[in-house]
């Protein structure tokens, strides 16, 4: 089967077999996976995503380090291809998604069945295929831990990004009022048709005021949750429009500064304050994963969200410089 493999840990925007400067290498004979227990489905790989996590993972600046070399990849969708003869949830041909710590840049992949989940009829396969880790984050951090209730007022740093946008609309299922943060025009435009109450252009605004006057405008006091994947001076400005007894979370540092959130005003505005690292629920509460993502193919199913896919590409033309979905080589197309 095809692969694409990290030899060594390197420039993740170099596309594979190019250069000796590329970490990637696509196999063309990798081993296809068997079933390792009687409970165990073996999967076609329709659709994987790429997630910010598995760029850090190539650059080795993800706090999981797997030793080399290594397949890359996280959550995905496919066909069920084969199972174990204990397996009594799936059948061959079933649709299937779910997603790993590492492996799902290949043509098959192994699970057991406990960690799959049918995908829904009528769901589009290569939307299934991004939905775990990005939906799945900002589900958790939604609705498990700040518990977003209608009429509160969310406010999303990095809207346009993976997680961004899939916290944007989650908040509008939820009923919260969201104000969305990102920079330049044509993710200004996009965020606005997907719904958002309010749109912070950071390349010509400033978001102190462009947040306030919004908040004025509703006769809102101020924002309750803050969704944060971004970090640094955008966090520091972003606690200035906190209401009391706010809760922020903290889901990633794409600014590649990690803010300092003092504990001293967290103390007299009764914030709380949730660190969200997704993956880690696997072990500590493997059932919250799973009713999460249970509801978002629910609502996937119903339309209540939607998953853009920008781009699609074959193995053999990956290379991690932005959020980009790939589809197995003989389904291979590119969309706009």
């Amino acid at each position: 089967m095809e692969a694409l493999l990290v030899r060594k840990l390197g420039d993740p925007t170099l596309p594979p077999n190019v250069s000796e400067n590329s970490p990637f290498d696509l196999s063309t004979s990798h081993p296809i996976p068997n079933l390792g227990s009687p409970t165990s489905v073996r999967v076609r790989v329709k659709a994987t995503s790429l997630n910010f996590a598995n760029y850090l993972q190539v650059l080795g600046k993800y706090q999981e380090k797997p030793p080399l070399p290594f397949i890359p990849g996280s959550d995905y969708s496919g066909v069920v291809d084969a199972v174990g003869p204990n397996v009594t949830k799936f059948k061959i041909g079933d649709p299937v998604c779910s997603f790993v710590a590492l492996g799902s840049f290949a043509q098959f992949i192994v699970a057991d069945q406990s960690d799959l989940f049918r995908v829904p009829d009528g769901c589009d396969l290569v939307a299934a295929g991004a939905l775990p880790v990005a939906y799945g984050t900002s589900h958790v951090a939604l609705v498990h831990r700040a518990q977003l209730r209608p009429n509160q007022v969310l406010m999303v740093l990095g809207a346009a990004g993976g997680v961004g946008l899939s916290a944007v609309q989650i908040g509008k299922v939820c009923g919260a009022t969201v104000i969305a943060v990102a920079r330049g025009n044509e993710k200004v435009q996009f965020l606005k048709s997907s719904g958002v109450d309010h749109v912070v252009d950071l390349s010509n605004a400033n978001v102190i005021e462009s947040v306030k006057g919004f908040l004025k405008s509703r006769k809102l006091k101020g924002v309750d949750v803050l969704y944060d994947p971004v970090g640094g001076k955008l966090t520091k400005d972003s606690m200035k429009l906190l209401n009391w007894g706010a809760q922020i979370l903290v889901i990633g540092f794409a600014s590649e500064e990690v803010p300092v959130i003092p504990a001293n005003i967290a103390l007299v505005k009764n914030w709380t304050i949730h660190g969200l690292y997704w993956g880690s629920h696997k072990i500590y509460q493997p059932n919250v994963l799973g009713d999460s993502l249970k509801e978002l193919l629910s609502w996937l199913s119903k339309g209540l969200i939607t998953i853009n896919i920008s781009h699609t590409f074959s193995l053999a033309e990956v290379r991690i410089f932005g959020i980009y979905h790939f589809l197995n080589p003989e389904k291979s197309k590119k969309r706009s």
